[in-house]
């Protein structure tokens, strides 16, 4: 198993940050490639993810209608509701894949960089990558990426903040549009996803002042470009469901 997360991801990665490298030598440069490389790979798995999401948040109101119907049956509730996703074609766990496929990676990201930030092993660059014999640690001749950043990790930390704060406004307004005279209290699931919007920022940057400056780096980057992914990508998806709505109405 070790074997092949080295062969399918680690070795991969690692080589990946080298030859950016050597392209361009400077590592916050190559860094910031690697992870845009990462997030093309998985932006199929991404996509289909937060179509998954939102087909989700349409269906809300018939499974709170399921609920109400169902109270107290909870095997009653429990086949209707995968009945529900059987006509609606949804699949309730397709929206993990995302994050159970971008464990791994961040893993041999976390390896890949240290080994070439910190610990600079080329044992295993492929023949056609070049060995550059070191790694110049610095980004930009300012920051020591093989040390931990502060100011990358709160760069991190902000924006998953502002990331968290896009996809909360959009489930909200989601669930405005889907919804009449319901009560304005918050429910367990909402209480607990505002606390974490608060929260998790504060842990990454806890995270990143005991990690390479680099890693920090990556969390920043992956960051943005999941931001922009939720803008440019929800936003004609939303268009299409509120007309749907409109129609209904």
């Amino acid at each position: 198993m070790i074997a092949f997360f080295k062969v399918v991801l680690y070795y991969p990665i690692f080589n990946l940050l080298v030859f950016f490298y050597n392209l361009i030598p400077d590592i916050g440069i190559a860094i910031i490639f690697v992870t845009i490389i990462i997030k093309i790979i998985i932006w199929p798995l991404s996509k289909k993810s937060m179509r998954s999401q939102k087909a989700m948040q349409t269906i809300q109101p018939k499974l709170e209608a399921l609920q109400t119907q169902y109270k107290g049956d909870q095997q009653a509730l429990a086949r209707a509701t995968m009945e529900l996703y059987k006509q609606e074609d949804i699949s309730p766990f397709s929206s993990c894949l995302t994050p159970l496929i971008q464990l791994p990676i961040m893993i041999s990201v976390f390896y890949a960089f240290r080994n070439g930030l910190v610990n600079t092993n080329f044992d295993f660059l492929y023949s056609f990558v070049k060995n550059p014999g070191t790694i110049n640690p610095m980004m930009f001749n300012i920051l020591d990426l093989s040390k931990p950043q502060w100011i990358l990790g709160v760069f991190a930390g902000t924006a998953q903040f502002f990331q968290s704060r896009l996809l909360m406004q959009k489930k909200k307004d989601k669930q405005e549009i889907n919804t009449d005279n319901k009560s304005k209290e918050l429910s367990l699931t909402e209480t607990m996803t505002k606390q974490m919007t608060y929260t998790m920022p504060i842990v990454t940057v806890l995270i990143s002042l005991s990690l390479p400056g680099g890693l920090a780096l990556y969390f920043f980057v992956i960051t943005l470009l999941g931001i922009l992914e939720a803008m440019f990508f929800t936003k004609p998806i939303n268009k299409k469901q509120n007309n749907q709505v409109e129609v209904i109405n």
